[in-house]
């Protein structure tokens, strides 16, 4: 069994290969960048620990803002079913991670995400990337919830959609005010969900 288990997981390795990709030029423009921004901060960016430094932070900041590249429609376009349904369809503890455009500090949290189809679904991932596609941009918490509501709504053409996202702020909890148990809620709704408080509180019992 233990050889049959090491023969599996040898064939899977090789037939999976993670590769990313950069902008070299960018990637070296924005390594300048940080590079000079270190030494002014009084760092010695010759030193072991912090030579790649300014490369790896360029590469990490094009990851992280990756949703700029990104169509969140196309996303949804690319898995549409006509589908005889009409209850809701929730998909909620959506991790998120963006990053605040005021102090280009991470807020960290999760998304609840809901809708009720009009005859028209889509595929469940496709919810979870919408919410990545903006959380990967430079944010405020407000803006990205209805961005995800609006996305949704004006694409799969729903009966209402429902969006809450909860989240801790580093800006807050590692400067400024530094209290770090606090947590953000936002929250936009649609169609059913803003005309009738039963399906909205259902939304809300649910994600509870």
């Amino acid at each position: 069994m233990l050889n049959l288990r090491r023969y599996f997981s040898t064939c899977f390795t090789m037939a999976y290969t993670k590769e990313e990709l950069y902008d070299e030029a960018l990637t070296a423009e924005l390594a300048g960048h940080y590079s000079r921004i270190l030494e002014l901060l009084g760092e010695d960016t010759s030193r072991e620990g912090l030579k790649k430094t300014p490369e790896r932070v360029a590469k990490a900041m094009q990851f992280i803002t990756q949703g700029y590249g990104q169509d969140p429609v196309e996303i949804l376009k690319s898995a549409l079913f006509h589908e005889d349904y009409s209850q809701m369809v929730l998909v909620k503890d959506i991790e998120l991670y963006s990053i605040c455009e005021h102090h280009l500090m991470p807020f960290i949290g999760k998304c609840h995400v809901a809708y009720i189809p009009d005859g028209t679904i889509t595929g469940l991932s496709k919810i979870a990337r919408v919410v990545e596609c903006f959380a990967r941009r430079l944010q405020v918490q407000e803006r990205l919830t209805v961005q995800i509501r609006d996305c949704i709504q004006d694409t799969l053409k729903p009966q209402g959609v429902a969006v809450v996202i909860e989240a801790e702020h580093t800006c807050m909890s590692m400067r400024g005010v530094q209290k770090s148990d606090a947590i953000t809620t936002t929250s936009a709704f649609s169609g059913n969900f803003l005309r009738d408080h039963r399906t909205r509180n259902e939304f809300l019992q649910l994600i509870k």
